[in-house]
């Protein structure tokens, strides 16, 4: 049975994936809750008749009062069989409705609707790119994509289980009462209205007020996960008091936005009271004068005492409810921040797969300055040949890393454009285009993963041949054999951490060498791929490195000018321009800046005098 309702609906369904998500919130949700427009309905009709099998029951509860002024054998023979349908219905068929409504909501909707929000959400954030990503804290965009989901059932939940019933218990008391006497209503329609009053009043506060309590939240979640991801430089440099202070400022902003939050909910409890009171005086009393009078029967008071008093227990939980209800509206209005932002990098819409054919690059009047106008590049020519090897040399911020960002497509160029074989990237998918390409970065960070899934990264259809062969080229089997985790796992199912920390440096650069030995891509980029090895490792696998680059094209960015010597070509960017370019030997004797570089060079790298402060 539990199975029927959890599959009523299924929260991986396929949809047409937005590459601008409603920015507005009402838009927002109506598209992602597409799945559940059924589901939903049946949950309204069903609380709405919870509601009214309830109000019938104190009017079947105020007609008993009123059958027990006779005799007790003339109303047993008279009313029997409909006292004894009235004790069936209260045993077997009120239930049955209970369970029913319970389970399309509590089993139907609220497992689904967090699954459904999480997963979509996700999906859409792991579209963006990769300066969307170095734009924010990482802990903040998973904080916002671990929230929301949660508060989107919240909400649901209560539009079902509190508000739905509450609207239909309104209508259904003033119906009863006015069957009663139609002057009863009147004190219930004043109460309503006041209620209502309140209840503008708080939900005009409690929205921004929760997204301010939100928005501080996430804020601590930002600085506490960067101070972790972090705790190395914490630790080396002695910031912990530094540290303690930096969150405690956002803690502190968090403690007085849901200060202020609470002062509402204080106010919104005080009022509730002194109007349940109102309530309670207004409809009771004027029942008893109505009974004094002759105008109804104790049965009508005993109906409206159980109505106001079912209705001040409820009172307290309906406000609460609809406050939750606006203040997860204002969580998901702070998560709509991140996960409806807009996918700028996109595929064209007619993009087709990357054919490639020879591996020829050309960069034609390519111009990259991330908006500020200087660094990146600047008005690039260039072509590399199939098969050609490529060095690039320059001071930090000349543009090398950008170069091969755009090349990547991680940012779409300012100016120019970049063809691989005749095929402009924006117009190629992006996945074919980086299956092509091949890379090595100088920040070698790993998968919280086993060293086998994050080998596999490479190509994940490869055998355990292929990949223990690709990691003794890599000069990494040996000390993957020999690792061992917290768990007992060991060699290549050994987890590695969060971004490999269990692994040092160069055992983290050779695992990364040895996946992208895997992969096998046709173009190669190396961003210092030798950086954390020490000489006798870079030693040992630097015939590997060449043997990997036979049949590439080859771009290679390094500081240590020794490992890049033996390339075709080796090109010097200075302020975003080519400035010098040819072979080691060229360079040399024509006593430019690359000459200057390796005359500068001090242990095999370039001399830090000849660095600038600009990043790249």
């Amino acid at each position: 049975m539990f199975r029927f309702f959890e599959n009523l609906v299924d929260p991986y369904v396929e949809y047409p994936q937005m590459d601008r998500p409603p920015q507005r919130l009402y838009p927002f949700l109506k598209s992602y809750l597409h799945p559940f427009r059924r589901i939903f309905a049946v949950a309204a009709v069903l609380s709405v008749i919870t509601a009214s099998v309830e109000l019938g029951l104190i009017w079947a509860m105020g007609w008993v009062v009123d059958i027990l002024a006779g005799d007790p054998a003339q109303v047993w023979q008279t009313h029997g069989w409909a006292l004894i349908g009235l004790a069936v219905f209260v045993l077997l068929l009120r239930p049955a409705l209970q369970m029913l409504d319970v389970m399309v909501l509590n089993n139907g909707i609220m497992p689904n609707v967090g699954t459904l929000f999480r997963w979509r959400a996700h999906r859409h954030v792991l579209r963006q790119s990769v300066g969307w990503f170095e734009n924010d804290f990482a802990g903040r965009i998973a904080n916002r994509i671990m929230q929301t989901p949660p508060a989107v059932g919240e909400a649901v939940f209560q539009v079902f289980d509190a508000l739905s019933y509450s609207a239909a218990y309104a209508i259904g008391a003033l119906i009863v009462l006015g069957q009663a006497d139609p002057r009863l209503m009147i004190p219930l329609a004043a109460w309503l209205v006041l209620y209502g009053l309140l209840m503008r009043w708080t939900i005009r506060r409690i929205g921004p007020a929760a997204k301010a309590a939100a928005d501080a939240r996430s804020e601590v979640t930002g600085r506490v996960v960067d101070a972790y991801t972090n705790i190395h430089s914490i630790k080396m440099f002695a910031h912990h008091d530094r540290e303690i202070a930096y969150a405690k400022d956002a803690i502190e902003k968090t403690r007085t936005t849901f200060g202020r939050e609470m002062r509402l909910y204080t106010i919104m409890d005080v009022s509730l009271v002194t109007l349940n009171g109102l309530l309670i005086v207004g409809v009771v009393g004027w029942a008893i004068a109505l009974w004094m009078q002759g105008a109804a029967s104790a049965g009508a008071v005993a109906a409206a005492a159980a109505l106001t008093l079912r209705i001040n227990a409820m009172t307290g939980w309906i406000m609460w409810a609809l406050s939750t209800f606006f203040q997860q509206l204002g969580v998901i209005a702070e998560g709509m921040e991140t996960i409806a932002q807009p996918i700028d990098l996109t595929d064209a819409p007619d993009a087709k797969p990357l054919h490639l054919t020879e591996g020829r690059i050309a960069l034609q009047g390519l111009s990259h300055h991330y908006g500020r106008g200087a660094g990146g590049l600047d008005a690039i020519d260039l072509t590399i040949e199939p098969g050609e090897k490529i060095g690039l040399v320059g001071r930090s911020g000349a543009g090398k890393s950008t170069l091969v960002k755009l090349l990547l497509r991680f940012y779409d160029a300012e100016q120019g454009r970049i063809l691989i074989d005749g095929q402009d990237i924006r117009q190629v998918t992006q996945e074919s285009l980086r299956r092509n390409i091949g890379m090595v970065q100088q920040d070698s960070s790993l998968l919280h993963r086993s060293v086998r899934d994050n080998l596999l990264y490479g190509r994940p259809d490869a055998t355990d041949a292929q990949l223990i062969a690709a990691a003794k080229q890599a000069q990494a089997h040996e000390f993957i054999m020999a690792l061992e985790d917290p768990q007992g796992r060991r060699g290549y199912d050994a987890h590695v951490g969060e971004r490999g920390v269990k692994l040092s440096g160069g055992q983290r650069q050779r695992v990364t060498l040895a996946r992208v030995i895997l992969k096998d891509a046709p173009i190669l980029l190396l961003d210092e791929a030798t950086s954390a090895l020490d000489s006798e490792v870079e030693a040992a696998i630097q015939d590997t490195l060449y043997g990997m680059m036979e049949g590439k094209t080859v771009i290679a960015i390094a500081h240590r000018l020794s490992t890049i010597s033996r390339m075709d070509r080796i090109l010097v960017l200075d302020q975003g321009r080519i400035v010098e370019q040819g072979s080691h030997e060229m360079l040399l004797s024509s006593g430019g800046l690359y000459a200057r570089f390796w005359a500068r060079q001090s242990g095999g790298f370039l001399d830090p005098d000849t660095q600038t402060e600009a990043a790249e």
